[in-house]
């Protein structure tokens, strides 16, 4: 993502006088450095590093201008030159940032160990020391939406789409009539506005002429009647600026500011700058609650935790403003945090952000008012690159994403996968009582165990899991009977299930240890899952006993020769020992033998139902010692 689109200076140039530069051969560079002529600059630095000037100085400079271009490659290529020679915490953290964006986490942690060594009590540093192996657990994310490019997508940069009524108002740098830009070496923003057809798809898109300038302009957002439009522009749309005063220039450095427009006769007019908007710092990427009293946006005014912060302002109803206040660190790091959006309900608060951790560059957060959490919304919404302006209509069931995965700033669709919350409350079944870190796995219609988690201070595990499809959830506890308790398809979006374990206390007498039968399927050895939940509760026995010494006798039905059959109840008498053994339970306490055919438990011959056949399949546990 082009950073000046989130939040930083645009700047316009009148006769520019020299800059202060590193040192004479620098001098070039860093004066177009500091025009935000990235493009420009990286070819001046590139070239002192070739001809034997680069220094640590030289290389950090190049690598920052490629990193504010957003190329991972060639940033991460001159920060690797950059800290050979000591730098300040922010590069280390830079460097870390472009390696994940090129999918090489291994590498990033190594830089982040050194950015969490210069800056410790940086939260970003806390939360990486707390947890520097995150991501196999965030790729394991249940998938929320399904993502695609838009064909309204330009050549150039499109983003900041947000739908109203049948109207998709957006961002876009393809006015090619417009005069290019120097950090992004495409044309000036402008606000479109195209159609939003019954069939999904988007057409017309056009400027919105009434609210664009030869500056940037966007992105926006709308009141609920369409009559108030809010937008990010710049403040030389009001002639205001600051000069360089300590560069000794010319130069004007403008913002990025907030402006309002009302809707007159389908034309957009009274544009104002918003009162709290100042040239000493930038305000962008608005958004306006549902019931129009709360704007919110980002800013690094001050009282900004780190470079830019999501803040939030009442809106009056006589047109005036509250004070603005940052939303503090619930959502805001001393990283970068923009392009809030909060659920038509209410309750879901969407937001980027470079200073939580993530996939790479700037990733969407959903922070869950009820929960009290801000959570990575993971892939496919979430790449290695940057991530950001999440926006969705209820009405239209259908949600839009910026993203520059594929090399420019795009917008994306985001469907909604159809999903569940399953969440399981572990109990007692004879007190009631809460069990925590019970083991509680979910199981898809095919037996396949999806995840396993252990249960939380509540008791509970929750999962994400697909619609209309019929689940298993299996619990166990040390001490208890494991169950599995059934879980039938539903479209959501919660589904509770109670899972009552009994504790483990009347299975064991004087000779036998009694189970559950131990099925097994036709002319098959191995442990079914259903028969390894049973086999865990005889672990958990022999673990509270372990002078215990038990023997496994397995049978078969009558089916097949009795050769055959003495032979497979063999395989499964090893199959359940071996599984004993893999508990942890020394082979000295645990044996087995294959009864074949010979002790039935169902003395039916040759006239058994299937029924008869599967009871007579079992395997019985003997106490050889106690």
């Amino acid at each position: 993502m082009k950073k000046v689109y989130i939040f930083l200076l645009s700047i316009v140039m009148l006769s520019i006088t020299p800059l202060s530069a590193q040192n004479k051969d620098t001098k070039k560079a860093d004066k177009l450095f500091k025009q935000f002529d990235y493009f420009e600059a990286a070819d001046e630095y590139l070239k002192l590093a070739e001809n034997g000037k680069g220094d640590g100085y030289v290389h950090k400079q190049l690598a920052d201008s490629y990193y504010n271009m957003f190329n991972a490659a060639e940033s991460s290529k001159w920060y690797a030159r950059a800290v050979e020679t000591p730098q300040d915490a922010e590069t280390y953290y830079r460097y870390a940032q472009m390696l994940k964006a090129q999918g090489k986490y291994e590498e990033a942690n190594k830089q982040m160990q050194q950015f969490a060594t210069k800056a410790p009590n940086d939260q970003r540093a806390k939360d990486f020391k707390a947890n520097p192996n995150y991501l196999p657990k965030l790729l394991d994310k249940q998938k929320q939406f399904d993502v695609k490019a838009l064909e309204l997508n330009s050549d150039k940069s499109d983003f900041g789409a947000v739908l109203h009524e049948n109207s998709l108002y957006f961002a876009s740098a393809r006015n090619g009539a417009k005069k290019t830009y120097g950090w992004t070496d495409e044309p000036y923003l402008d606000i479109y506005k195209a159609n939003y057809n019954v069939d999904g798809t988007i057409t017309n898109a056009e400027p919105v002429a009434e609210v664009n300038s030869k500056w940037h302009d966007g992105p926006v957002t709308l009141s609920a009647d369409g009559n108030t439009m809010y937008f990010a522009s710049e403040s030389f749309k009001e002639k205001s600026f600051e000069k360089d005063k300590v560069n000794n220039t010319r130069l004007k450095v403008s913002q990025v500011n907030l402006f309002k427009a009302t809707n007159v006769n389908g034309k957009w007019s009274n544009i104002t700058i918003l009162p709290f908007c100042s040239n000493a710092y930038s305000t962008g990427n608005p958004y306006l609650s549902k019931d129009g009293k709360t704007l919110y946006f980002s800013s690094n005014m001050p009282g900004s935790l780190g470079g830019n912060d999501v803040w939030k302002v009442a809106v009056n109803q006589d047109g005036g403003f509250g004070t603005p206040e940052n939303l503090g660190a619930k959502i805001n790091t001393e990283g970068d945090e923009s392009f809030p959006y909060i659920s038509d309900d209410n309750k879901m608060f969407y937001f980027a952000s470079s200073g939580r951790q993530g996939f790479g560059g700037y990733d969407v957060f959903v922070y869950d008012m009820a929960k009290g959490e801000s959570v990575n919304m993971g892939k496919p919404v979430n790449s290695e690159k940057d991530d950001f302006a999440f926006t969705f209509s209820k009405d239209k069931n259908i949600g839009f994403l910026s993203s520059n995965r594929a090399g420019v700033d795009n917008i994306y669709s985001a469907t909604p996968v159809c999903g569940v919350e399953v969440t399981t409350i572990v109990t007692d079944a004879k007190t009631g009582a809460i069990l925590v870190n019970a083991k509680v796995a979910i199981v898809d219609d095919k037996k396949n165990v999806i995840a396993t988690e252990m249960s939380n201070a509540k008791g509970e595990v929750t999962y994400y899991v697909e619609c209309d499809k019929n689940y298993t959830v299996q619990a166990s506890k040390d001490g208890y009977e494991s169950n599995t308790f059934p879980v039938a398809a539903s479209k959501g979006p919660q589904k509770r299930v109670d899972a009552p374990l009994n504790p483990i206390d009347v299975i064991v007498t004087e000779t036998e240890v009694i189970l559950n039968p131990i099925f097994f399927e036709f002319d098959k050895s191995n442990i079914t899952q259903e028969g390894a939940f049973e086999l865990d509760k005889l672990v958990q026995v022999m673990q509270n006993n372990p002078e215990m010494v038990i023997m496994a006798k397995s049978h078969t039905d009558n089916r097949g020769s009795d050769v055959y059959n003495l032979s497979l109840s063999d395989r499964r008498a090893k199959s359940t020992v071996q599984y004993i053994i893999s508990k942890g339970i020394s082979k000295d306490r645990i044996s087995g033998k294959g009864m074949g055919e010979t002790e039935p438990k169902a003395d039916c011959k040759e006239a058994c139902t299937e029924e008869q056949h599967a009871s007579n399949r079992r395997s019985e546990f003997l106490i050889v010692k106690k």
